[in-house]
């Protein structure tokens, strides 16, 4: 074998290439085991009593008749939480059920442990709760006002973020103003919420969850339990998507608290209603965007008062505030910018993480405001975004320095230099809005281009201590070098599991890698959100492959009594000079190189109180979108024709894998421009299945020609840049943007319906 040949080997497999997924076969052929699959012999169903109520004070609850149903073994209330019954992600606000009142229709009350899940139902059906039913408060910025009852002690305001940058007094030529608004849109990850809780012989337990973070699960699990953190033990069960929707616990005490009360494995699942129910979704909000420019185009100052719905409970909107607030300028070059954004509690469905996180709702607004400034200005919207486009050296509004590439007038050229879609030649009534159902035969219908940009900050931020632990071990297994990956990082079906193969292979230069679960008998794998697992986890497995290769490479030169540089490739042992020297196997022996690395990525800070400055972020990401939209005006229906996107992503570590998540963040942008959304009424919500909320098909998914750039940041492993967020939060203002181009209508507010254009 030659240098070459082995080299070519390594590549086919490690950083770079795209690898076939160790979990896509069973999951293509339905083998995978999810969450919702687990089985124990004796085990026993776990149900949830919810309030129907959006806002009311509890007087009573009966569960006599419950406990007297053939077949259960506990009913338990907020008396039988034997800890602290409150859990939080940022403020520990939310109880495990409640006690004296309910803040949101499907608030947790009570808990049925049944041999069967009709009999937990059944069960559940029976207890009586008694409800005085009080005036919800679901107006977001009435909140932030004051209005209304109080929530929570110390008011309705979860966070409020100020950004003031430059000077505040300046005037411009041109101004152009609008009111936006976001709907609140569902992760709608296909597997619901489940897992399995199974009690030991000595007070602990052990659960078996579909989540994305087992360290703070464990954290709010152990405070509710009273116990200590070695009696609970975490493992990943198989995920069926995320999102953001599984942070924030759902079943997780839930079943502990029954297994432990009964002595026997216990299962929850939910039903899709009850997953709506179950599970916090993305902040709806209110936008008010001023922005003033020369009579050129370029932007004097932008000013802004945002407003997102929290829900009855924190979750993450303090996190959400920051974010909408810090990137509420979107990628441009600004000298003054006023920023004011609030994050409320209200009665309405509790709301936290969901792709995007703060940037989407700020994105369509500002995005928005582009388009209707270009108009203002009489200039194309492409050039008015071009010429006020960041870069690298950019500072934004938050004084931060954008210290690596930012290639926005790049995405936007690229897009633009793309070949439109032809025009239908012939009807198809697949290609027309409504498509085969026929509505239309092509009267009526206009078509529309609409171009957007957007900014996401990945990793988290201002201060948080954002670090990976990973452990890799290197040592013969069956005649073989083969190495094991352990960390908590966890699996959600985004391909972590993927890249961590790729980076060993890459560092260590050898075939055979295996994941091992995920679970907290390692230290903090961090939250798989924020873009940050490729990034955070990728460095710390990279870092711990250092720490192993470095013990390696001095075993090997006293083995070979080589003096010069030594390496791995391919399982191989070569020279400085690509001289191939022995099998890694026949040198390796009973040696075992094992390793434990915690990874921190660079330093973040606060932002200040008063000015909103500060060094909040780690890195930027950056994608673009150029829609093409088909519109019937007379009966309001729309059809995406194409939605090409061009992303810089710093390094691909997996090309396949980076376009996956382009165009699956690309289709949930789609679900939130045209069809997406939570409806509430009095805080209660309208349409909690998949039947009336609506997610994009493969048959509402057009053609997408993406251009992917790969412009390093210096300071990431890799040079790597957070793939996942970023489209996500420019394919709907895009969209948008080509319906306003086919229609001439202003459209403010997404999801698009289809009486917004047609206004009946």
């Amino acid at each position: 074998m030659t240098t070459t040949e082995v080299s070519k080997q390594t590549t086919e497999n490690g950083v770079g290439s795209s690898p076939r997924r160790p979990d896509g076969t069973v999951k293509v052929r339905g083998e995978f085991a999810y969450s919702s699959d687990l089985w124990h012999e004796d085990m026993l169903w776990g149900a949830t009593l919810r309030s129907p109520h959006p806002y009311a004070r509890i007087t009573g609850i009966d569960i006599t008749e419950a406990l007297a149903v053939q077949g259960v073994y506990a009913v338990l209330t907020h008396e039988d939480v034997p800890g602290v019954n409150k859990y939080g992600l940022e403020h520990a606000d939310q109880p495990v059920l409640a006690v004296d009142v309910v803040r949101y229709q499907g608030e947790p009350v009570a808990l049925v442990a049944a041999d069967h899940p009709e009999t937990a139902r059944r069960a559940m059906k029976r207890i009586k709760v008694s409800y005085e039913v009080l005036e919800p408060v679901t107006d977001s910025e009435k909140a932030a006002a004051g209005e209304g009852a109080e929530l929570h002690p110390g008011g309705n305001v979860v966070r409020y973020a100020k950004i003031r940058h430059g000077d505040q007094s300046v005037k411009a030529d041109v101004v152009v103003s609008g009111v936006y608004e976001v709907g609140m849109q569902d992760q709608a990850f296909l597997g619901p919420e489940s897992g399995m809780a199974i009690p030991d012989t000595e007070g602990g337990v052990d659960l078996y969850v579909a989540t994305q973070w087992l360290h703070v699960d464990q954290q709010q699990i152990v405070a509710a339990l009273g116990l200590p953190k070695d009696k609970v033990r975490l493992t990943l069960g198989g995920v069926g998507g995320a999102f953001g929707g599984r942070e924030d616990l759902s079943i997780q005490v839930h079943a502990c608290l029954l297994a432990l009360h009964t002595g026997k494995p216990v299962k929850m699942v939910y039903n899709r209603e009850e997953s709506f129910y179950g599970h916090v979704h993305r902040h709806p909000a209110k936008m008010y965007y001023e922005h003033g420019a020369d009579k050129d185009g370029r932007l004097v100052y932008v000013k802004a008062k945002l407003y997102l719905d929290g829900g009855a409970y924190a979750s993450s909107t303090g996190a959400v505030v920051a974010n909408a607030a810090t990137l509420g300028v979107g990628p441009y070059n600004v000298d003054s910018a006023s920023v004011d954004c609030w994050g409320v509690y209200t009665n309405n469905p509790p709301c936290g993480a969901m792709r995007g996180f703060g940037a989407v709702q700020a994105g369509f607004a500002y995005e928005s405001q582009m388009d209707k400034l270009a108009e203002a200005c009489g200039i194309d919207p492409v050039d008015i975004r071009i010429r006020n486009a960041m870069a690298e050296g950019s500072v934004m509004p938050t004084g931060q320095i954008v210290d690596s590439a930012a290639p926005v007038a790049e995405l936007l050229e690229r897009l633009r230099a793309k070949p439109l879609p032809v025009a239908h030649e012939e009807l198809d009534l697949r290609r027309m809005p409504g498509g085969v159902s026929n509505t239309t035969h092509g009267e009526g219908v206009v078509r529309g281009v609409g171009y957007a940009v957007g900014i996401k900050n990945i990793c988290f931020s201002e201060g948080f201590d954002d670090y990976s632990t990973a452990r890799v071990r290197l040592q013969l297994v069956g005649g073989e070098p083969a190495a094991t990956v352990h960390t908590a990082a966890c699996e959600v079906g985004q391909g972590l599991v993927t890249i961590m193969q790729q980076i060993v292979r890459t560092e260590l230069g050898i075939e055979q890698v295996t994941i091992l679960p995920m679970d907290t008998n390692i230290g903090n794998g961090g939250s798989t959100s924020a873009s940050r697992q490729s990034y955070v986890t990728g460095g710390a497995v990279q870092a711990a492959c250092v720490a192993v290769r470095s013990g390696l490479h001095k075993h090997l030169a006293g083995k070979l009594a080589a003096d010069g540089k030594l390496n791995v490739v391919a399982n191989k042992v070569v020279s400085a000079d690509g001289s191939v020297l022995a099998d890694l196997a026949d040198v390796l022996g009973d040696e075992v190189f094992d390793e434990t690395v915690e990874w921190r990525h660079r330093p973040t800070a606060p932002i200040d109180p008063e000015t909103g400055q500060g060094n909040a972020h780690v890195q930027y990401g950056f994608a673009a979108h150029r829609a093409v939209v088909d519109v019937d005006t007379e009966l309001g229906l729309i059809k995406v024709v194409a939605l090409d996107c061009a992303q810089d992503v710093g390094k691909a570590l997996n090309p396949q894998a980076v376009l996956g998540q382009i165009q699956g963040g690309s289709a949930q942008g789609l679900g939130l421009a045209v069809m997406e959304e939570i409806q509430t009424d009095g805080g209660k919500i309208r349409n909690p299945s998949f039947t009336d909320y609506l997610i994009p098909t493969v048959l509402d998914m057009p053609p997408m020609d993406i251009d992917v750039l790969e412009r390093p940041d210096p300071n990431a492993p890799y040079g790597l840049r957070g793939v996942g967020e970023p489209p996500t939060i420019s394919s709907t203002p895009a969209i948008v943007a080509a319906i306003r181009a086919a229609t001439g209508l202003a459209l403010p507010r997404v999801p698009v319906r289809p009486e917004h254009l047609t206004g009946t």
